[in-house]
């Protein structure tokens, strides 16, 4: 049998991975195990690697356009151009779940009391490269950027904040270090969001900790958005800059850090640009 997928089978997978995501968004529990057997039906034996391969690649085109994605299927690129447009066609017929990503995007956080900070902690993860085809061809779909929408949810920031202000008191204290751990402060709260972090926390040694911290609903490869404050202040602190990314925060909320400048950190994209007249 030909490795290729037919129009059918794409469209069966597409349609069966938006059903999946529907579901997350609105927090109705399913599992995947059950879908990837009913999908398994429909589809000329493929493998449940090959499945959820698929699914992966409908991840990396979701970010692409800014919607979100289904947790647990990390973006992977270097997909068929046949995919992205099965996609692009399945938002464009089905334009009411441009209301259910709004929701995902705006919706209000619960703050976080209880974590094993002694579990939370997850590697970072390594740079996605995307080398996807290029589209020459327009949809009618929302140009609204969902992924970026959440990233300017202001609740949701601060709970995120919350949590590693707990957690930044944690360590220290775990590392003896209570008189540092009364030091730290919430900046972004107390002066406002323009000095190019969000948290003064300490090293070990006494030294000042900056703390970026950068919270999503969704999974670890999300995207970030970084203002050129953020970036310049990365760039000039750069030994004493460190990016916390919370993520899953709506499920059990994990966390990666990295330390550094974020041109380093992350592959940067420019995303707008400020037109001034001569």
């Amino acid at each position: 049998m030909s490795n290729n997928w037919s129009d059918f089978e794409v469209n069966e997978v597409v349609r069966d991975y938006f059903d999946m995501l529907s579901k997350e968004i609105k927090q109705i529990n399913y599992k995947k195990s059950d879908h990837r057997k009913e999908l398994k039906r429909k589809l000329q034996n493929r493998s449940d690697g090959s499945i959820e391969f698929k699914h992966q690649n409908i991840s990396a085109v979701l970010v692409k356009f800014g919607r979100p994605y289904v947790i647990g299927y990390k973006p992977r690129s270097n997909y068929q151009k046949k995919l992205e447009i099965a996609v692009l066609d399945f938002l464009e017929n089905h334009q009411f779940l441009d209301q259910d990503f709004d929701d995902f995007a705006t919706r209000g956080s619960t703050s976080i009391d209880q974590v094993d900070f002694d579990k939370w902690i997850r590697p970072t993860p390594k740079l996605l490269t995307f080398e996807d085809p290029s589209v020459d061809y327009e949809r009618k779909i929302s140009k609204v950027n969902f992924i970026e929408k959440e990233h300017l949810n202001r609740q949701l920031g601060e709970h995120g904040e919350q949590l590693v202000l707990q957690y930044e008191k944690w360590r220290l204290i775990r590392n003896y270090k209570e008189s540092l751990a009364d030091k730290i402060e919430w900046v972004s709260k107390d002066y406002g969001d323009g000095a190019g972090f969000d948290i003064l926390s300490k090293n070990l040694n006494g030294t000042d900790r900056y703390i970026e911290v950068k919270t999503t609903k969704l999974g670890e490869y999300t995207p970030i958005y970084l203002t050129r404050n953020e970036l310049k202040f990365s760039i000039e602190n750069e030994s004493n800059f460190h990016l916390y990314r919370l993520f899953e925060f709506n499920k059990y909320p994990k966390m990666f850090t990295s330390n550094g400048s974020l041109d380093k950190i992350c592959k940067l994209e420019p995303t707008n640009y400020v037109g001034r007249f001569k």
